[in-house]
Order: C-alpha cells, then sequence, then structure tokens
C-alpha cells in the first residue's frame, strides 16, 4: 500500500470531528459551476454536496462509509454511494464532475481520463483545492513551527507558508481538456484552542503521526499562554474549471 493509500484513509477514524472541525467553502464559488446531473469524488461529511445539490442532482463516491454517513445526513438530496472511485464503474455520462479537497488522492494515473469519461460531451470537471496561506495570526505560524520540529522529524527546518500569490494555478495536463479557468477566494476564520486541535485532528499526516498527542497538546498550550486561546487562519481556494475537448 502507498502512503497515498494509506494516508486517505485515515478521515473516517472521527467523522464527526471531521464535519465539525473542516471548513466549508466560499458560496460565490458554486455560482461558476453548472450541470444537471453531477458527479461528486470524494464529498466527506458534505461541505461542497450540500451547496452542489441547489445546482443538480448529486450522486457522490466517498471511500469512507462513515465519512458517507454524515454526508448523507448532511445532504439528504444526494445520492451518496460508498466505493473507491479509481475502481468505481461509471453509470451514465455527467454534466459536471467536482472533486472537493479529494482530487489529489486519487490514482494520478487515471484519475483525469477516468473524469473525461465520465462526463457527456460540453461537460466540465471543476477540481477544488484549499490551501493554508500567509495571513491571519502570522506569528503564530512561525512559532508553531518549534512544535513541528520538536515533535515530527520530517518537518522541515523553518518552515513558512507560502504567499497566496505564489501558490501555483495547477491542473493536470490532459490531451481530454481543454485549458482550465482558474477561479481564486482568500478568506480567514478564527479558531479557539479546542477548534484549532480538532481542525488539525482532521488532517491524514496528524492522524497518522504517532507523536500526535504531544505535538497537539504542545500545540494547545502555545495557543493559550502566548495567544489568549484564540488564532486566525488564513486560507486560499482554488477553483479550475476545464471542459472536455471536443472530438
Amino acid at each position: 500500500m502507498t502512503d497515498r493509500e494509506r494516508l486517505r484513509t485515515t478521515f473516517g477514524e472521527d467523522a464527526a470531528r471531521y464535519h465539525r472541525a473542516r471548513p466549508s467553502y466560499p458560496a460565490e464559488l458554486f455560482a461558476e459551476l453548472s450541470g444537471q446531473r453531477i458527479l461528486e469524488i470524494g464529498p466527506g461529511t458534505g461541505q461542497a454536496t450540500l451547496p452542489l445539490t441547489h445546482i443538480g442532482h448529486v450522486t457522490a463516491v466517498e471511500l469512507s462509509p462513515e465519512l458517507a454517513a454524515v454526508a448523507q445526513k448532511h445532504a439528504p438530496d444526494a445520492e451518496l454511494i460508498v466505493a473507491n472511485f479509481d475502481e468505481w464503474p461509471l453509470p451514465e455520462p455527467f454534466d459536471l464532475v467536482v472533486s472537493a479537497t479529494a482530487f489529489h488522492w486519487l490514482d494520478p494515473h487515471t484519475r483525469t481520463a477516468k473524469c473525461a469519461a465520465a462526463l457527456k460531451p460540453g461537460g466540465a470537471l471543476a477540481v477544488i483545492s484549499t490551501h493554508h496561506v500567509a495571513g491571519g495570526t502570522e506569528q503564530f505560524f512561525v512559532d508553531v513551527q518549534e512544535c513541528y520540529e520538536r515533535w515530527d522529524p520530517a518537518t522541515p527546518p523553518n518552515l513558512r507558508q507560502s504567499k497566496a500569490d505564489d501558490i501555483p494555478r495547477e491542473f493536470d495536463e490532459s490531451p481530454e481538456f481543454e485549458q482550465p479557468e482558474f477561479h481564486r477566494y482568500e478568506w480567514e476564520q478564527a479558531y479557539d484552542t479546542e477548534a484549532y486541535a480538532d481542525l488539525l485532528l482532521t488532517y491524514s499526516n496528524h492522524i497518522a503521526l504517532p507523536t500526535r498527542e504531544e505535538l497537539i497538546a504542545d500545540i494547545r498550550q502555545l495557543i493559550d499562554t502566548r495567544y489568549g486561546g484564540r488564532v486566525t487562519k488564513r486560507y486560499l481556494t482554488q477553483l479550475a474549471v476545464a471542459r472536455l475537448r471536443s472530438a
């Protein structure tokens, strides 16, 4: 099993926490999408699924049964299917395929071609990615690197967050799709100590870390003692939309 295959199975360990802690997506993002039949890949607990149901009928394919169960309650009008998308047999084609913060977990050798095969002529693939960028409580994200260097030996020294303008506009090169359009949204969210710890424990690299309890305790203490129990995180949400190339 590769690291990608192992880590992508960690998210269902605490589906309630995942749903509680993971941020949603900017509402204006969904105004860029359209389609009567929508396929969502990797919905998690439905942060994007619910707004997608206001656009069209959503079929959502989720690897984790635990996450899918929460997503079904959160977005009851969607059709949730528990399956590995890489192996899932495609039904009738869709108008729109969407993957929100999940596309990178798919098999990189086949994911774009399979998404193309899932689309009707003229359909589109929308890939949403979330990036943690410089901003918010900036000094906290400098100080917290000491915690990571103490408890995670794989942490590069003096790691710093990238500026939003330095985040590349990436999309898999593919003969099946036209050049994508990119839409970018910067926003901030405040967290108290426990909410921030909750958030960290939804990230696969934190979940899988053998010293995660020590790391999270260290970060809690940092927020409480130096930052008054509250920090703000800045996000960049990027939407890439590419139309299926005409035959």
